[in-house]
């Protein structure tokens, strides 16, 4: 990434990861939560983890994964191919995902970069919907990146729109219920047709964002016995291969 000072979005999570250790009293919770356990498991990536091992992830249980893409307009993970072609090689549904900085430029200026640089999708029943992760600027800027709620839900409804033209999908959105309802405002617009990727370390999912129901995916640790952050799927594979196609 072109920002020195923070070469990926994983050392912020690193930080989140241990804010909410310190608040459940230091308890490490790398293990598959309770009220995740049958479910489909899988991992979220980027340029920090390197080059994966796609066949020991699969070997571990790994179902899916999603890959960074891209970031703003100016970045491209170095190892996308590897991390997103070797996943779909080992069997596993894979995904790519934008790091969204909305104070850099439009949404319909960086959906236009990602789905060019590694965010399309085909009905193969092996590639999941691209996804927006939204979330605390780790940069400058304020946490909301300056915008007003309404501001916000324009960018994301901007982006939202950009990639479905694109592509024929909606996005997912990676978020957290404390982000969403503070930037966007408690907004309701993006429920119906955006699948949620909770961002909620911690034994349950708590609260959701406002507008959803129920999460699809739910990223629960940022450690764990697969590579990178650790996700689950609500729902069964056969649900998942359905997500995949459309």
């Amino acid at each position: 990434m072109a920002f020195a000072r923070l070469p990926d979005r994983r050392p912020v999570r690193r930080i989140a990861a241990s804010a909410v250790a310190l608040a459940l009293g230091g308890l490490a919770l790398a293990e598959v939560p309770a009220a995740a356990a049958s479910k489909p498991i899988g991992n979220d990536v980027s340029s920090y983890q390197g080059n994966i091992n796609w066949g020991s992830v699969h070997g571990k249980g790994g179902r899916f994964a999603y890959v960074k893409a891209t970031e703003s307009t100016n970045y491209r993970n170095p190892y996308f191919a590897q991390q997103y072609n070797g996943a779909y090689k080992a069997g596993m549904l894979r995904g790519a995902y934008h790091f969204a900085l909305p104070n850099k430029s439009s949404g319909k200026t960086q959906a236009a970069y990602f789905v060019r640089h590694g965010g399309g999708w085909s009905a193969d029943g092996k590639t999941l919907p691209p996804a927006l992760d939204i979330e605390h600027n780790p940069y400058s800027g304020g946490s909301c990146y300056g915008k007003s709620a309404a501001g916000m839900v324009s960018w994301i409804k901007s982006f939202s729109d950009e990639v479905n033209r694109r592509t024929g999908r909606r996005p997912a959105i990676y978020t957290s219920t404390q982000w969403w309802n503070t930037c966007t405002g408690h907004s309701r617009a993006f429920a119906a047709q955006h699948p949620l990727w909770l961002a909620r370390y911690g034994s349950s999912p708590g609260p959701l964002p406002a507008g959803w129901t129920f999460w699809t995916f739910w990223q629960y640790n940022d450690h764990g016995k697969l590579p990178g952050d650790q996700d689950k799927f609500n729902g069964s594979m056969t649900q998942l291969r359905r997500l995949a196609k459309g």
